[in-house]
């Protein structure tokens, strides 16, 4: 079985290093090493290091292709480990280095391969990094402090080669896999090919359904916020007043501190189809009227049209609830629960005509879990919140009523049901052939990965300084 969760955790660090989303931020350092746990174990784990002690104090530690690593380069990854709070003990600069020559060989070969990553998307990710470091450090200046640089400029070019090598690697990396499929004769061997007290053991797993009661908008206060846009609109237009110095007084998301930019918009970006449709039929420099999205109220500026790709500027604001309509939703969930427990209705059918969650309703509530795209949760690795709302609920059980809160920040109330539980348990074929089906699906996929890797190695230029000649890597950089 360790061979198994072995080639499960180093397939997922090759392929999973650069995981990103809207609301989400990949951090990585300095080097091209992104900062991931499971990478660094995987690592720890793979590589055999035979100690040494001679170090150059600035030198080259090895050439990949047109990819040159520095000495430095290596104490950086010890230094982002530390200040991740990762123990650097029994991590080598034979690991280290071993990590960073796989994404120069990455990055190497999709150059070679014409694999494209436009600028605009690694100045999103940027952004997206900055934002979030200055969130937790308080301003710019302390940012560009921390990582040892003059000002935010230099961070943001170090930054954009870093973040550009190891996209074109998780590119290359994916491109490596994509067409890798298992049949389920494969599945069936791979399975049985493990000894029955090695089979992998899965853990507790629920179903869930939920009812959302959302506090009613009142048409007064949707007024009331589109009235405050056209003011602020009319400012900007007939004033002359900045969109960007607004944005930051006003608008109510992450954008603000940024003036409200979104830069790198294509139409198959993950907006909502209002705020893309909007953003495409402006002209540059244009304004546009308020308009309503999911998420709230808002007007844009485009600020630049770069071929096929938009740069934005936005401002968001969300109508105010009163007490009175929080109390009626509070009442109305309520009402349903115990409708549903006097038996007068069942839970599908309640979440079907009372539920105001758009996602859920039209299927009687059923959650659906965002990592796997099943219905099934982990309950080792569920969000801690909702875990705890539901772990001891039996199938077929409610919760009380809770509150919680959408992307918005706005309050709601719902209800939660275990439609069906799974016991922790020994792999089964037939009761747990996905997961299986997805086990052997790594190991083919990491299998083609290496052989890929071993077949570059030979036919790319490298040179490892011989200050690390005594490394026993896992691959054959040293080409012996």
């Amino acid at each position: 079985m360790k061979y198994i969760l072995r080639s499960s955790l180093i397939l997922f660090a090759l392929l999973y290093s650069q995981i990103q989303s809207a609301q989400e931020v990949t951090a990585v350092d300095s080097t091209g090493t992104v900062r991931n746990n499971d990478t660094l174990e995987t690592d720890v784990k793979k590589d055999s290091i035979k100690p040494f002690k001679r170090f150059k104090a600035e030198g080259v530690s090895a050439v990949v292709g047109e990819y040159v690593i520095l000495d430095s380069d290596i104490d950086k990854s010890y230094l982002e480990l530390r200040t991740q709070g990762i123990s650097i003990e029994g991590i080598t600069r034979c690991q280290l280095l071993g990590k960073l020559m796989e994404d120069k060989l990455y990055a190497h070969h999709a150059k070679l391969d014409s694999i494209v990553v436009s600028d605009s998307e690694i100045n999103y990710q940027i952004d997206q990094q900055i934002d979030y470091m200055v969130g937790e450090l308080g301003s710019e200046e302390k940012v560009a402090s921390y990582y040892r640089k003059n000002n935010i400029a230099e961070l943001r070019q170090e930054l954009f080669e870093v973040n550009k090598t190891i996209k074109l690697a998780s590119n290359m990396q994916q491109s490596v896999v994509m067409n890798v499929e298992v049949t389920p004769e494969e599945v069936r061997e791979f399975f049985y090919s493990i000894p029955e007290d090695e089979r992998p053991i899965f853990g507790a797993e629920v179903e869930l359904a939920q009812i959302v009661i959302e506090p009613e908008t009142t048409e007064e206060a949707k007024k009331k916020v589109i009235d405050r846009l056209n003011e602020i609109r009319t400012d900007i237009v007939d004033n002359g007043a900045s969109f960007a110095t607004k944005a930051v007084l006003y608008s109510k998301d992450g954008t603000r501190s940024k003036g409200g930019l979104i830069t790198g918009i294509k139409r198959n970006s993950p907006f909502a189809k209002e705020f893309k449709d909007q953003a495409f039929s402006l002209l540059e420099g244009e304004v546009s009227e308020p308009f309503e999205t999911e998420f709230g109220y808002h007007i844009l500026l485009l600020e630049k049209v770069r071929g096929q790709e938009l740069d934005v500027r936005h401002i968001i604001l969300f109508p105010e609830v009163s007490q009175k309509t929080i109390n009626e939703a509070q009442a109305k969930i309520d009402s349903v629960r115990n409708s549903i427990v006097n038996g007068e209705i069942p839970f599908e059918d309640a979440a079907k005509e009372y539920s105001t969650d758009k996602e859920t309703r039209n299927n009687g509530g059923q959650l659906v879990n965002p990592v796997s795209l099943d219905t099934k949760f982990d309950l080792n690795k569920m969000d801690p919140t909702l875990s705890a709302q539901i772990y001891n609920i039996k199938e077929g059980e409610m919760t009380k009523v809770l509150t919680d809160n959408d992307r918005t920040g706005k309050l709601l109330f719902k209800i939660l049901t275990v439609t069906k539980r799974y016991e922790e348990h020994t792999a089964d074929y037939v009761e747990d052939y996905e997961k299986i089906q997805e086990l052997a699906l790594k190991e083919k996929q990491l299998k083609a990965i290496e052989d890929w890797q071993d077949k570059k190695i030979k036919e790319t230029y490298i040179n490892v300084n011989e200050d690390y000649g005594d490394c026993d890597f896992s691959s054959n950089w040293l080409k012996q």
